[in-house]
């Protein structure tokens, strides 16, 4: 259901804001609006222009209290405080900060430099005698794999270079290759056409690169070991100091929700002083407890009014349903919250819900474990969807019990209402036909009719005369609807049918109702023209929006035959898997029972849920509803 709302108004000095925010807003939901805006007709009323001196040390506090070990925080500790806290922690968890990069960046280069030598670690000679070379050039680097063969052939053909091979991988073999001075730039022209890629050695090496290498791996373990050490140093740090740091932290935060409000607020100079103004939504009750709380606060004064005509913001919505039917929600927020004037669709998506899953999903022992399951999972997460599973489960067990079927065997427990599979009935014109299909459209048309009924409702909470009265699914259609399903009725069980002028009266007048729809308005409101300009144009286009709104009452009314046809494809499916499992020979092959029984229980479970939320949205919300409402939105969640 939706919850009544009051719109209320604060008033007073602007040092008691802080006061009113502490004692109140945190036992007390208040959605507040832009105070503003909504006073904007008043000239001596001034906006909140100050901005949040606190926000960037919020974010150096949250920093630290993300890097910081959970613990408890120091009480008692103000806003001028933790800035001065904060400011100086920083500081030093900054220093923590640059010394940890700067070892990073030397481990980096340690890790660079090793790689670009390791693939040459096999040269026996010292690095230095190679990088003297004066009269013989040489190039460290990589070649292709594909284009070594070519260069083998270079240099059996005399070229006049030798290559010393290093390390091989599954792409490049590296090595080193030697050239006369004289002959440099013709070998190396014949070396990039194969694509070598030149390595360029820088100085500094002493010995080997073997030698350089193991140098630089102990190296890298200096690094990591330096970098354990600081983190150790740091985790103590933060340790010794983590009572501060989310003291600091909390009391920002509990700044910034302020500063939160208070931009929301107006304010209004005086002679003497400086006046807030803050407005707002709240749930009925709590506004009668507040503002009763509020007699005891001289230097505020709170009003509250419950006509809301005048008000530039729209009222929002709050829901309140009971628990077990709470989970359903979830569906009603996924088509859109319901309008402040409009009904809240989740006890009718509740029981409808529930009660048609339970029909197409018809079987004891797969309800129980739908049941249990959802449960068990609603336990350990909390997910609507497990309670919304659940309670079908406890639909579905109870339509299997009527139906007599308990794991798809149909010959175990007795039938206590009928067999979807072989229950038939006899009907006027159309002869036999299977039971569940006539009771299937039969709750279908009632369905209707209550969704129809929902929608004058809404019509006249809204003040809505054409919803109302003239609508397709308003008072026009319901009667005309209703006498339909009421013929239809009368008909199939062999009633006499009310006299024609009954008849006339039930259709025809519904329908000149529907068909003259806005000359009627017009008419009822004083506003257009009664009589239509074009009035070919109008006779023809409401004789199609006639022919549209029988087609459509047709097909929406043959849509619920699929509850039906899902009862009984759910005992067709189950005879499938117990002849599968050889059950009609007296012993049946359990592990296929078991393993078609969850295969069923999962696959048809969701198609029939997903079917059931088909006929909510399209046959049941688009007659009544339309989520067109805004969301109550407290400043701050009240402390249970």
């Amino acid at each position: 259901m939706v919850l009544r709302m009051r719109f209320i108004h604060l008033i007073g000095n602007h040092e008691c804001l802080d006061h009113l925010i502490d004692k109140f807003f945190d036992r007390y939901e208040i959605q507040l609006e832009d105070s503003y805006v909504e006073l904007k007709g008043s000239k001596y009323v001034i906006p909140n222009t100050e901005s949040d001196p606190y926000k960037e040390v919020l974010e150096k506090a949250e920093r630290l209290a993300a890097a910081t070990p959970d613990g408890q925080p120091e009480p008692g500790m103000g806003t001028e405080k933790a800035v001065v806290v904060v400011e100086r922690l920083e500081e030093q968890y900054n220093d923590y900060l640059v010394k940890k990069q700067r070892l990073l960046d030397r481990k980096q280069a340690i890790e660079n430099a090793l790689a670009d030598i390791q693939p040459y670690r096999n040269v026996n000679h010292d690095i230095q005698d190679i990088l003297d070379f004066r009269s013989v050039k040489y190039r460290f680097g990589k070649i292709p794999r594909e284009y070594f063969l070519s260069l083998s052939d270079y240099i059996e053909q005399e070229l006049a270079t030798i290559f010393y091979q290093c390390q091989t991988t599954a792409d490049y073999i590296y090595g080193i290759y030697f050239v006369p001075a004289m002959e440099s730039e013709k070998v190396d022209a014949v070396y990039t056409s194969l694509y070598f890629e030149r390595f360029y050695m820088p100085d500094g090496y002493e010995g080997t690169l073997e030698e350089a290498c193991e140098l630089y791996l102990s190296q890298q373990l200096e690094v990591k070991a330096e970098l354990e050490e600081l983190a150790k140093e740091q985790h103590r740090f933060l340790s010794d100091e983590k009572g501060k740091i989310l003291a600091a932290r909390n009391a920002l935060k509990k700044h910034a929700s302020h500063y939160d409000i208070k931009k929301l607020a107006a304010y209004r100079k005086t002679e003497d002083s400086m006046l807030f103004l803050l407005c707002g939504w709240m749930a009925e009750r709590d506004a009668a407890r507040f503002e009763k709380e509020m007699e005891a606060e001289p230097d505020i004064t709170c009003l509250v009014e419950d006509e809301f005509s005048g008000r530039h913001s729209r009222p929002p919505t709050k829901l309140k349903n009971p628990k077990l039917l709470k989970p359903f929600e979830m569906f009603t927020r996924m088509y859109g919250i319901p309008d402040y004037n409009e009904m809240d669709p989740t006890v009718f998506i509740g029981l409808t819900y529930s009660i048609l899953f339970g029909m197409m999903f018809g079987d004891l022992g797969q309800g129980l474990v739908l049941f249990l399951g959802g449960a068990f999972l609603y336990y350990l997460k909390k997910l609507d969807l497990a309670a919304i599973i659940s309670c079908c489960g406890i639909f579905s067990a109870f339509f299997g019990f009527l139906f007599g079927s308990v794991f798809g065997f149909e010959d175990k427990i007795a039938a206590r209402w009928l067999r979807p599979v072989s229950a038939m009935a006899e009907l006027p014109f159309i002869g036999r036909l299977n039971t569940v299909f006539v009771l299937s459209i039969g709750l279908g048309m009632g369905l209707v009719l209550l969704t129809m009924l929902f929608h004058i409702i809404n019509g006249l909470r809204a003040r809505d005369v054409e919803a109302a009265f003239l609508d397709v699914n308003g008072m026009a259609g319901l009667i005309f609807y209703g006498g339909l399903a009421l013929t239809t009725v009368l008909f199939m069980t062999g009633n006499r049918l009310p006299a024609g002028i009954v008849l006339i009266l039930m259709f025809g007048f519904p329908l000149l109702v529907i068909a003259l729809k806005e000359p009627a308005l017009a008419l009822l409101t004083g506003k257009g023209s009664v009589v239509p300009k074009e009035k070919v144009m109008f006779v023809v286009q409401a004789f199609f929006e006639l022919f549209e709104m029988m087609l459509s009452y047709f097909s929406n009314t043959l849509s619920f035959v699929r509850i039906g046809a899902f009862a009984v494809s759910h005992a067709a499916m189950m005879e499938v898997v117990l002849m599968l499992a050889g059950a009609e020979h007296g012993s049946p092959n359990w592990l296929v029972i078991i393993l078609g029984n969850l295969f069923v229980c999962g696959m048809e479970g969701l198609v029939v849920g997903i079917q059931v939320l088909r006929l909510q949205y399209y046959e049941f919300f688009s007659r009544f509803y339309k989520g067109s409402g805004r969301e109550f939105k407290p400043s701050r969640k009240a402390l249970s």
